[in-house]
Order: structure tokens, then C-alpha cells, then sequence
């Protein structure tokens, strides 16, 4: 009796334990690499997210801030000795009032409110804020005038008020004698108003705008009667 005999053929569909190994492992590798992406990725986005809300907070919000009265005055200008100052060209250059030698330097314009000044100091939390002519602009405007950037003056009397029309100074009522304002110091800003300033009861805004942080506008209205010095509201 013949015996069948067996056909031994090589089957090759079949993985080997190392194959599926070696598989399973690039399956790995692949996915940890993409996890690595997606996470480094979002940790960015995350990240620049942070940055963007911290600059917009930083932009919105004012870097200084009003501390006590806004107070005007009614100085004439052009006053110096009486006489008032001329240059060598034959023309008047006009101050607020008189240097600091003189025996009555407040000359009363009871007219036009021409002089105000304010205080301010760091808000809570603020980085220091600099004082300096190139990091910070003041702005000026009335239903007539609108002045986008005042002069800075920086006369050596300047901080007593002699200055010309337009013109803005600083001086320190508490510092450490930098330009930067700081926790705890408090500055004086003194603004000489264009164009003869202000009459009775009319409105004016003074923009007070740092070189980062929001604008910090102060809008008042000239006393309904102007001395040489008023509180303004």
C-alpha cells in the first residue's frame, strides 16, 4: 500500500516573535516622537498665549496714576521784572512768570488759566516708569487747540514754572533723584498750556502718556473764577 506523501512548503505569512518585536517598538518610537511635537507644541502656544495677555494687560493698564489735587493757575505770561523778556531778535519770549529772584514772580491773569500742575505715582504692581523727554509724552487739547506732544523744557528754572507756552517739566516732591519713577517716590509734572491757555469754565485734557502702559488723561474745566492758584475739577 502506498503511503500519501506530505508536501512541506515554506509559509512566510506569518510574523516571528522578533518581527512583531521590532514592529511594535517603531510603533512606539513614533508615537512618543509625536507625542513630544504635540506636547512642545502646545507648551508654545501656551506660553506666547501667556506673553500676549501679559502685554496686553500691561498696555492696558496706566503705569502711573493721580495722586492728590490738579491744581491751576492764573500766571500771566510774559511777566519778567514787569517789563517782560526779550530776545535778541526784537521778539518776546513769554514765561510763565518771573525767575525766582523777583519780588512778586505770580503776576495774577485772571483771564485765562495758563499754568496747571499734578502729581503722580507708580500704580500698584507697575514696573518703574521713566520720566525722561524721549520715554514719556504729554498731550494737550480744548475745544479750540490740540497739541499732540508738548516741549519739554529743560531751562534750569523750568521746574518753577519758567517756561513758554506748551511746555511741560518734572521735578521730584519724593525720589531718589533718576529719571525712573518708583515705588514709593512721587513726581510733579508742570504744564505751561498753549496758545494763552484756558478761560473761565472751559473744558481741557491732559494727556499724560508713558512710553509703556495706557494713556493717563486728565480732563478738567477752568474755575468759573481764575486767581493764581485754584483747584481745578
Amino acid at each position: 500500500m502506498n503511503t500519501p506523501k506530505r508536501s512541506i512548503r515554506k509559509d512566510t505569512r506569518a510574523f516571528t516573535g522578533l518581527e512583531a518585536a521590532i514592529v511594535l517598538t517603531a510603533f512606539v518610537v513614533v508615537a512618543a516622537v509625536f507625542s513630544y511635537v504635540m506636547l512642545n507644541a502646545g507648551f508654545f502656544t501656551t506660553q506666547k498665549s501667556k506673553e500676549v495677555i501679559h502685554t496686553g494687560v500691561e498696555q492696558a493698564t496706566s503705569s502711573a496714576q493721580l495722586t492728590g489735587n490738579v491744581i491751576g493757575h492764573g500766571w500771566q505770561y510774559g511777566y519778567v521784572n514787569g517789563s517782560g523778556l526779550w530776545n535778541t531778535t526784537g521778539y518776546r519770549t513769554y514765561y510763565a512768570w518771573g525767575y525766582s529772584d523777583d519780588s512778586d514772580k505770580y503776576q495774577a491773569d485772571t483771564t485765562n488759566l495758563t499754568v496747571v500742575e499734578f502729581y503722580v505715582q507708580l500704580s500698584a504692581g507697575e514696573q518703574p516708569l521713566s520720566l525722561a523727554s524721549n520715554q514719556l509724552t504729554i498731550g494737550y487739547s480744548d475745544v479750540d487747540t490740540h497739541v499732540g506732544s508738548l516741549t519739554y523744557a529743560d531751562n534750569a528754572n523750568a521746574s518753577s514754572g519758567n517756561m513758554s507756552m506748551g511746555c511741560w517739566n518734572y521735578s521730584w516732591v519724593r525720589g531718589d533723584g533718576d529719571v525712573l519713577l518708583e515705588v514709593n517716590e512721587q513726581a510733579k509734572i508742570m504744564v505751561t498750556l498753549p496758545d494763552y491757555g484756558v478761560t473761565a469754565t472751559k473744558s481741557f485734557t491732559i494727556e499724560f502718556k508713558p512710553a509703556i502702559g495706557a494713556t493717563l488723561g486728565i480732563t478738567r474745566a477752568a474755575p468759573a473764577s481764575i486767581h493764581k492758584t485754584d483747584i481745578v475739577h
